[in-house]
This record gives C-alpha cells, structure tokens and sequence, in this order.
C-alpha cells in the first residue's frame, strides 16, 4: 500500500503548493510512482505550477461521486512517467467533502501509487480537516515569520485531533520544511532562524529552501523549480525529494551567508 502524505501549512502563501509540486515530481524522478492530488476545492492551483492546466478534463469531486472513473481523471505529467495529478473542482466548494468519500478516494490511490501526496488547502477548516484526516504523513511547509509559525502550529493541533492513524492508536509523522529563507536577514536577526523555528514547532527538519525569484517564473511558465539543477531552491527541493524516498542527505546550511561571513556567526541573533 501507499504512503499517504498530507502537505500542510495553516497560512496561506507560504509555498505550499509550489512544495507539493517540486517533491512530487522529484519523487518521481527518483523512480517512485506519484499521484498529487490538489484538495483545495473551489480554487485550483497545483494544475498550474505543474503546466498541465489545459488537460484537466475531470476533477476529484466528479471521482468521488463516481461521475467519472480514477483513470478517467487522473493527467500523467508532461516531465515523468511516474507523476500524475488529479485536480480539484473549480465549481464546488469545500462543503461537498465527505469522509467516506474522501476514505474511498485515499484507499484507491493507495493500491495504484508509491506515494499520494495531497496539496491541502490554506486555513483549519473542513477542507483542510478532510485532507489530513487519512495522511500517514504531514510535511508542514512555513515561512520564517511568526505569522506563519503559529498558524501551522494550530493546523498541527487539528492534524492531532482529525486524525484516524491517532484515533487508531498510531502516530501521523510530521516533517518541517522551511520556506523562503533570507541568510542575510536571518544574520542580522531580521528574521527567525531554522533553530528558533524548531524550538517551537519541535518536529523534525526535512529540508530548508532559499528565497529564489526564479521559484515565482517557475510556477508561472507551469515548470517546477526542481527542473532548473542550478538554482538554489531546485536543488533544495532535490534534496528534499532525496529524503522522502530514504536516501541519507546531509542538511545544507543555506543560512550562512556566503560573502566572507563565517558560518560560527549564525548562532548570534538564536
């Protein structure tokens, strides 16, 4: 059976879909066979970030309502054989989820896919509920602002109390990814530093992935960051995928600054 992971955040715009995009298709480039599968109902955006906006036919409220079948639905990527996607409906709302649907829906795509990884939609509410409700897993994507901080730590709350693995006596793993990190505000004590970020969240570091302008055209053009071997943040995002499929990475420290600064100095303003 697959692993379901759910790709949380609490706040909005923090790169969450951009993240499920970039792992899910680097995860396939590491042979695992992927299905992403956008949970935010009445706002589709992971058909975008992928480029495969103009061939979503069919969408995961069509699939569930057994209007259409999986196979129907479900779009391979232009980049790997091994990526699909199943869209969200841009018609619906999140209202429409329910969990023996969404259970059906979770349970198919196991028996096809090394990995469902689902994009959950910003906020607490019943969308998001339904999206982490049957994840074995949660990558919480946050941006180095408090903001952002306490608003996964609530979503990690709801994850807690909606989850079936918990309910079940079993435990969700959760990773952290942290999101547009500036070295040199993070030096001069301008924003917070990983370390603070973990003190307070206390899970576990997937990855870290550097402010890149590059990551904004990316989306835009529908060509994941990953794609681009010479980018700071593609290969962040490597690294990341590398992890999620068991290869031992060494965590990049991209907070020191790179122009005469050394590395000791990082630990001033923790």
């Amino acid at each position: 059976m697959g692993i379901v992971i759910a790709v949380i955040s609490g706040k909005g715009g923090v790169g969450k879909t951009t993240t499920t995009a970039n792992i899910g298709l680097g995860m396939a480039l590491k042979k695992q066979k992927i299905i992403v599968v956008d949970f935010d109902i009445g706002q589709r955006n992971l058909d975008m970030v992928l480029g495969l906006e103009n061939r979503v036919v069919f969408d995961i409220v069509q699939v569930m309502d057994e209007e259409v079948s999986l196979k129907q639905a479900v779009i391979k990527s232009k980049r790997s054989d091994n990526l699909h996607f199943l869209a969200a409906s841009q018609t619906k709302d999140k209202s429409v989820l329910e969990s023996e649907k969404v259970k059906k829906l979770i349970a198919d795509l196991k028996e096809e896919y090394d990995y469902v990884i689902l994009d959950a939609p910003a906020g607490i509410e019943g969308g998001y509920e339904h999206t982490v409700e049957f994840a074995d897993e949660a990558i919480i994507v946050v941006n180095p602002e408090v903001s952002s901080i306490r608003d996964a730590d609530r979503a990690i709350g709801i994850l807690d109390s909606k989850s079936q693995r918990v309910k079940d006596g079993k435990e969700v793993r959760k990773y952290l990814i942290i999101n547009r990190i500036n070295p040199a505000m993070v030096q001069n004590g301008g924003m917070l530093s990983s370390s603070d970020i973990l003190d307070i969240l206390s899970i576990p570091l997937l990855g870290k992935i550097p402010e890149d302008k590059g990551v904004v055209d990316a989306s835009n053009q529908g060509n994941p960051i990953i794609t681009n071997t010479k980018s700071a943040s593609g290969q962040a995002y490597s690294r990341i995928s590398a992890r999620l499929c068991g290869e031992k990475v060494d965590l990049y420290d991209i907070e020191a600054i790179k122009k005469g600064l050394l590395k000791k100095f990082s630990g001033v303003f923790r």
